[in-house]
């Protein structure tokens, strides 16, 4: 979901609908001679790598042909071909394509719960020794972003798209005039609020009617509070995880933020897809907006003046008393090839998902707004469109320990929806934190 990019921004909504209307609907027609199928090994022939349709795509159909033309793809006697999928119609597409016959060979995928049903099925290769034993896959990528896209720490992709994390933006006018610094702790936190609401401004702007922007402070929150080891149990599986004390404190902490005017009053009816919180923080009706790093691309092609001159960018701050590193980060890692067990040539497979750990396919990504995932890509980013906020998002989650996939795409498809329902009945004030945990642990 998004960069510094306008066009990119695009994508971030693009993605995350797609994820929660289109992840579990299956299409009854299939697709045409869209893999190889046959055995797993090395025979030969051209290889399908299935990807999402977008305007991102141009950095694999390069990687794509400078892979055909190499001496790798010869000594692996393979080629690819890329096959794209309208946005829309991917994750429906995939899976149709996973239960057929020429199901493709490599998949892109967003990694945790957007896998979790193939990899149950025996459908994906475990790349896990692969990564390490090759140097250039072991030490190609930043760990918090391979570590992120795993299952029982388990490795089924490699990193192929731009990170994507959630940071913590600011006004700086607002800022500057009210004589406010960035918070660090929770505490400067509610400190920020009180001065601002003091001074007739709301404190954080929130796209509520979305319900995805929601979910992004329960995400901090929990990390934060209990550290990232509650989310992953939750990812992997475990529905007694939403039982742990952090996803309870961090409920009550939210609704502590609603009942004191955080958001303002009318949050439920602001919506980010439709540009109205980015507006509201633009224009300084709200102090803040915590966001995943597209907002800064939202906001040059809605409001440029500010956001070259007045935009500024944190960390999520610490809670008190929590067990959460304040450098680990929420958001969208990136996205991910995985290889089809059933791939007749897992060597070319193999030898294609290594492109992405090289210096010219992260040179394709700066170049299309997005920041690289790979280890040596900070030397790159004085050619991106804001190297500053450019290299602000790296080395952010460069020192992260963990790095959180979105709840929303980490769990299986099926809870999605009904976990989203219990995070926006929360902040709206139809349940309760304690019956939002108990609906939680539901969840199955």
């Amino acid at each position: 979901m998004g960069s510094t990019t306008s066009s990119n921004g695009g994508r971030a909504f693009s993605r995350r609908w797609v994820l929660g209307a289109g992840a579990t609907t299956l299409l009854t027609t299939g697709l045409t001679a869209c893999g190889s199928g046959g055995d797993s090994g090395s025979g030969g022939g051209t290889l399908t790598a299935l990807v999402y349709g977008d305007d991102a795509v141009k950095v694999q159909e390069k990687a794509v042909a400078r892979f055909n033309g190499s001496a790798a793809a010869k000594s692996a006697k393979g080629t690819v071909k890329l096959q794209k999928i309208p946005g829309t119609e991917y994750p429906a597409k995939l899976r149709t394509a996973m239960g057929s016959p020429n199901a493709p060979d490599v998949l892109f995928n967003w990694g945790g719960g957007s896998i979790k049903a193939y990899q149950e099925a025996d459908q994906l290769v475990d790349l896990t020794d692969t990564i390490k034993n090759d140097p250039v896959l072991k030490d190609g990528f930043l760990p918090s972003v391979l570590a992120a896209g795993s299952l029982d720490g388990r490795n089924y992709g490699i990193p192929m798209r731009g990170m994507q994390p959630v940071i913590l933006f600011y006004n700086k006018a607002v800022f500057t005039e009210h004589k406010l610094q960035p918070p660090t702790t929770w505490d400067q936190l509610l400190d920020n609020n009180a001065k601002l609401k003091k001074a007739g401004i709301t404190p954080f702007a929130l796209g509520g009617s979305d319900i995805w922007p929601e979910l992004m402070w329960l995400e901090y929150l929990v990390d934060r509070i209990g550290g990232p080891e509650v989310f992953e149990r939750i990812k992997n599986g475990d529905a007694s995880g939403w039982g742990d004390p952090a996803v309870l404190k961090a409920a009550e902490t939210v609704r502590d933020l609603i009942d004191d005017g955080a958001f303002g009053e009318g949050f439920s009816s602001v919506s980010y897809v439709n540009g109205g919180a980015p507006a509201v923080f633009a224009k300084g009706k709200a102090a803040m907006h915590l966001m995943g790093s597209w907002e800064y691309s939202t906001q040059l092609g809605k409001f440029p003046d500010f956001a070259k001159n007045d935009l500024g960018w944190a960390a999520f701050p610490t809670v008190e008393g929590g067990s959460g590193d304040v450098r680990n980060v929420v958001g969208n890692p990136t996205n991910y090839w995985s290889v089809n067990a059933r791939t007749r040539n897992k060597d070319a497979a193999i030898a294609f998902l290594k492109d992405c750990a090289s210096e010219a396919y992260a040179k394709d990504l700066v170049a299309n707004g997005d920041i690289p995932t790979t280890s040596n890509a900070d030397a790159l980013l004085d050619a991106a469109p804001n190297p500053e906020f450019a290299k602000f998002q790296y080395e952010m989650v460069e020192q992260a320990p963990a790095f959180t996939l979105s709840w929303d795409q980490a769990v299986d498809p099926s809870v999605q929806t009904p976990m989203l329902t219990e995070i926006n009945k929360l902040f709206v004030g139809k349940s309760t934190p304690s019956r939002f945990v108990s609906a939680l642990k539901e969840l199955r």
